[in-house]
């Protein structure tokens, strides 16, 4: 039987030792407008997709950092440096592109070359902006647009709430609707920490033996003044 703790410091230090981000996964991300992107995103991990080079473009915490990190876990999935081999079979992985130098650059016009040539091998990369805004050389913005673009768009409020919500339900959580939003205003924004730390309320309220509500969330997850 779990402890019967007081609601205070020590359901803080529970929730605190609970609260840990999923790792990011394909299947964990939660698409929202990106149902299209996460399609593609599937069929690349399976070195099945017709279009082999893939660009994510959106701004930060919108999620293309989340999905290259998912994609890592692939069978034959690697982090593409200059010094790969163009020809390499497998899925390349290319994050922050538009921070490659003048010979990285050449690299990966080479690999994008390479990659048009071979049934064996991907190459997904994400930037912060669509190909044609990259200040890059031409000619590898040019490679970038031969495959499929997509803008990662970040949740609204409203998609966020859906998707805690139903995640509540999945677990059999009653969730008030002024929890979450307490948790939107008040917490990382990606869903990865939100739904931990979710997890981690939901956790500590059975240990304390009480509802889930939003003075047991602020006692527990409220940051701390300095």
């Amino acid at each position: 039987m779990p402890p019967q703790l007081e609601v205070g410091g020590a359901a803080r230090q529970l929730a605190l030792d609970l609260l840990q981000p999923l790792q990011p996964s394909l299947d964990n991300f939660v698409p929202g407008r990106n149902a299209e992107a996460l399609a593609a995103l599937r069929r690349a991990a399976r070195l099945a997709a017709r279009e082999r080079i893939i660009y994510l473009w959106g701004e930060p915490g919108s999620g293309r950092t989340h999905l290259l990190t998912a994609l890592a876990s692939a069978p034959r999935a690697y982090a593409w440096s200059p010094v790969t081999a163009p020809e390499q079979p497998g899925l390349a992985l290319v994050d922050d592109v538009d921070a490659l130098d003048g010979g990285a650059q050449i690299a990966l016009f080479n690999r994008l070359n390479a990659v048009r040539e071979r049934a064996d091998a991907a190459c997904v990369i994400a930037g912060p902006v669509p190909p044609a805004q990259l200040a890059l050389r031409d000619d590898l913005r040019t490679r970038l647009a031969w495959g499929l673009a997509y803008q990662i768009h970040a949740l609204t409020d409203a998609e966020k709430t859906e998707a805690l919500a139903a995640h509540a339900t999945a677990r059999g959580v009653t969730l008030p609707t002024d929890v979450i939003g307490w948790m939107l205003t008040h917490l990382p924004r990606d869903m990865r920490t939100l739904v931990a730390a979710l997890d981690a309320l939901d956790a500590c309220a059975l240990a304390c033996k009480k509802p889930l509500t939003l003075q047991l969330a602020k006692e527990a997850l409220a940051p701390q003044p300095r």
